[in-house]
């Protein structure tokens, strides 16, 4: 447990430039979650509303005061809300159409966040989402049953907008 309570993890940027553009997670950061949804929809469709950062807000209702510093491609940044907490984050991989990763940091605690998309054989969409959190104390006020509720409204967030177009 104090291994948890105090791991920091890799540096931001070794997490970015060894971790999240090599399609990996922190495995050893105490917290993290995966999942899984299917989205009655095209690639094509899932990926706009992802790429589409300053508009995250208007489907997802927990994220706000999104900034994008420029264009999204790898090493962009940006910033944003996401409940209470303000993330400075930027992204690793874009792979139109394939996986969109970014790694951010907030409050001392880092992450890597991953979305892979795979068309189905019927035109829907598979998206699969992972994402570890590592810095001291996390754990004290985060933990992963956390981490994977919000990625579950998120996920379905993403699914309902994505759907009804």
């Amino acid at each position: 447990m104090l291994k948890q309570l105090f791991y920091r993890g890799p540096s931001i940027d070794v997490l970015h430039e060894e971790y999240a553009k090599k399609g990996r997670i922190d495995a050893r950061a105490p917290v993290g979650a995966a999942r899984e949804i299917r989205i009655e929809a095209p690639v094509g469709r899932v990926w706009e509303l992802l790429v589409n950062v300053p508009a995250w807000g208007t489907w997802d209702r927990a994220v706000h005061d999104v900034h994008l510093d420029s264009t999204v491609a790898a090493d962009a940044r940006f910033t944003w809300v996401n409940g209470r907490a303000r993330i400075r984050s930027r992204f690793a991989v874009v792979d139109p159409g394939r996986e969109l990763t970014w790694t951010g940091i907030s409050t001392g605690a880092k992450a890597v966040d991953r979305h892979v998309l795979e068309a189905t054989d019927d035109a829907a969409t598979r998206v699969r989402s992972e994402e570890s959190m590592a810095g001291p104390l996390l754990v004290l006020f985060y933990n992963s049953a956390k981490l994977r509720t919000g990625m579950e409204q998120w996920l379905t967030a993403l699914k309902t907008a994505a759907e009804k177009r």
